[in-house]
C-alpha cells in the first residue's frame, strides 16, 4: 500500500472506512486522486474472527454514547462498528433495496420530507453497487419482477422456513431477501479469493472466508490498488480551516501523539452520530442549524415465539426470508411502511434483546431463556420521520481524549407509534396462525440516520443533494447522516450508492 508523507497536501482526505467512505474514496482513486482514509479503528484479519459474541465485541464501536428520550437507543453492535471496513465489519448483510415511494413521502401522504432527487436517479449507482460487491437474490423478485441477483440465495434456516408458513397462513407473499453475501467462489479484483457463504451464521461477529460482501473485501482493496493509504487507528478531533473557513486539514490522534495531515478536499463518513459530534464540536457547517438535528432510526418491532421442534437460531443465514406487502399497507393508520423479515440470533444477543426489551424478570426469564433453542423470531424495519425531538448534542461529559461524548436523544412519534401497533398485531397473528407459543413482542429500534440532512435550501440543510456543504465548499458528507429520512430499507446499499454519486460529483465539481 502507498504510504503518504504527513507534510503532504493531499486531494482528499476521507474519515471514516465504511459503507460512506469506501466506495468514495475507491473511485477518487481510480480517477487519479492522492487519497488518504483516515479510519480510528485497528485493521483486522479475517482469521480473528471468531463466534465468540464476548470476543467479537472488539469489532463494535463501544466508545461511551449518552441516550436519552422516550425510547433510548443502545448503541454498538446494534449499529455501529470499529475498524478498517467500519460497520459493515459486523452487518447482517441484509440488503434490501429502498422503496421509491419513500424517496416522496411527503408528496405520497403530506407527511415526512421527500428526498431531493428520485429513486430512479440513484438506481444505477444501486445496481452498480450490487454487481461489485456480489449480493444473493431470488431469481423472481415478487415486489420487482425485472430485479436480477448474480447469486443464488443461501439455504434457509428454520426460522425463514417458518415465516414462509406464517406468510402462506395469512396470505402475504415472500422471497428470498437480498443478502451481501456470495453463494459460489470469486476472485475479487485486488483482493483475492472469496469463498462462497458456509451459513455459519456469524455475519454479526465479522466473515472468515470473505463470503460476506463488506468494504474490506471489496472497495477497499480497489482503493489501495489504485494509490489510496488506509491508516487506522486515528481518530480526528479537529478540522482546520484558513481565513475565507475552507478546509485545510484535519488533526488526529494516533498512538497517543497528535498528527496533523492537510488536504484539498475533505469528506464525512464517520456515521450519523461521530460525523455531526465533529462538526459540533469544530463548530462548522452549521448556518442552517441542522446539525445533529433529525436524528431518526428504524423501527425495529420483533416477536419471539417457541415452538415443539429444535431449530437453534444460531444456525444459518440469519435473515434470508422477506415480505414487502406491508410498504404500504391497505389498512394502515400511519404513513410510510415496513417490511418484515425473519430472524436468526446468536444466544447472548438474544437473551440481552429478550431481557432488554421485555418485562420478564427472575423465573419467568429464566424459563424464556431456556428456550432459546426452541425459539423464532421476525422482526420489521419501518420507515422514521424526522423529528425536531431527537437530535445528537455535545454533553458536558468528556471522552479519553477529552472530546465531548455524543448525547443522542430519540422519541417514537405518532407516525412511529401507529407503525409499531399495527406490525405487532400483524406478528402476533403471524406466529399464533403456525402455532407458536409464549409470543414476545419486542419493542426496539435500529440503525442510525439523520443529523446532517442532504436538501435543496441551505436554510433547512446542511449539505447539497451531492453531499456538498453549502457553508464550506470543499467539505462533503458521504454517510447515512444525510439521509432527509429513514426509509425503510436497511441502510448499507443506499449508504454506497449515495457514496459512488457524492463521488462522482466531486470529480465534475
Amino acid at each position: 500500500m502507498k504510504t503518504y508523507a504527513e507534510t503532504e497536501i493531499l486531494d482528499v482526505i476521507v474519515i471514516g472506512s465504511g459503507a460512506g467512505g469506501a466506495p468514495l474514496a475507491a473511485r477518487l482513486a481510480q480517477a487519479g486522486k492522492s487519497v488518504l482514509v483516515l479510519e480510528a479503528g485497528p485493521s483486522f484479519s479475517p482469521s480473528r474472527y471468531t463466534s465468540d459474541e464476548i470476543e467479537a465485541r472488539e469489532i463494535y464501536w463501544l466508545h461511551e454514547r449518552l441516550s436519552g428520550g422516550r425510547n433510548p437507543q443502545p448503541f454498538g453492535g446494534n449499529n455501529s462498528g470499529t475498524g478498517v471496513g467500519g460497520s459493515l465489519l459486523h452487518y447482517g448483510a441484509f440488503l434490501p433495496r429502498p422503496h421509491a415511494g419513500d424517496f416522496r413521502l411527503h408528496t405520497e401522504t403530506g407527511r415526512s420530507v421527500d428526498w431531493p432527487f428520485s429513486y430512479e436517479e440513484l438506481l444505477p449507482y444501486i445496481e452498480e453497487v450490487e454487481a461489485f460487491i456480489g449480493v444473493s437474490g431470488p431469481s423472481n423478485y415478487p415486489w420487482d419482477p425485472t430485479r436480477r441477483y448474480a447469486y443464488a440465495p443461501p439455504p434457509a434456516n428454520p426460522a425463514a422456513m417458518k415465516m414462509r408458513e406464517a406468510c402462506d397462513a395469512v396470505g402475504i407473499r415472500h422471497a428470498d431477501g437480498p443478502t451481501a453475501l456470495i453463494t459460489r467462489d470469486f476472485n475479487q479484483p485486488h483482493f483475492g479469493t472469496r469463498k462462497a457463504c458456509a451459513n455459519c451464521g456469524a455475519c454479526h461477529q465479522g466473515c472468515r472466508n470473505g463470503a460476506k460482501s463488506g468494504a474490506d473485501n471489496t472497495w477497499l482493496p480497489l482503493a489501495v490498488a489504485h494509490g489510496a493509504e488506509i491508516r487506522s487507528g486515528c481518530h480526528v478531533h479537529t478540522i482546520e480551516t484558513n481565513q475565507a473557513g475552507r478546509v485545510t486539514g484535519v488533526v488526529y490522534t494516533r498512538n497517543g501523539e497528535n498528527v496533523r495531515q492537510r488536504c484539498e478536499r475533505l469528506v464525512l463518513s464517520a456515521g450519523a452520530v461521530e460525523t455531526a459530534r465533529l462538526l459540533l464540536h469544530n463548530e462548522l457547517a452549521n448556518s442552517s442549524g441542522q446539525v445533529g438535528e433529525n436524528y431518526m432510526t428504524h423501527i425495529s418491532t420483533q416477536i419471539w415465539g417457541e415452538i415443539d421442534e429444535e431449530v437453534r437460531p444460531n444456525r444459518g443465514y440469519p435473515s434470508l426470508t422477506i415480505t414487502e406487502d406491508m410498504m404500504r399497507p391497505k389498512d394502515a393508520d400511519f404513513a410510510g411502511g415496513y417490511l418484515i423479515q425473519s430472524l436468526g440470533m446468536m444466544p447472548i444477543t438474544w437473551a440481552s434483546n429478550i431481557a432488554r426489551g421485555s418485562k420478564r424478570r427472575g423465573a419467568d426469564l429464566v424459563r424464556t431463556l431456556a428456550g432459546y433453542n426452541r425459539s423464532i423470531g421476525m422482526g420489521i424495519h419501518g420507515d422514521c420521520m424526522p423529528s425536531p425531538e431527537n437530535r445528537v448534542v455535545l454533553s458536558d461529559e468528556k471522552d479519553a481524549l477529552g472530546l465531548p461524548k455524543p448525547l443522542i436523544t430519540h422519541s417514537y412519534g405518532p407516525n412511529e407509534l401507529a407503525m409499531h401497533a399495527h406490525a405487532s398485531r400483524l406478528l402476533t397473528r403471524m406466529w399464533e396462525a403456525i402455532g407458536a407459543k409464549d409470543l414476545r413482542l419486542l419493542d426496539r429500534a435500529a440503525h442510525m440516520m439523520g443529523t446532517a440532512r442532504m436538501g435543496t435550501e441551505s436554510g433547512s440543510a446542511v449539505v447539497t443533494p451531492y453531499g456538498q456543504s453549502f457553508d464550506i465548499d470543499n467539505l462533503w458528507i458521504s454517510d447515512h447522516s444525510t439521509f432527509p429520512s429513514a426509509t425503510a430499507a436497511n441502510p448499507a446499499l443506499t449508504i454506497m450508492a449515495l457514496s459512488l454519486r457524492t463521488a462522482d460529483a466531486m470529480l465534475k465539481n
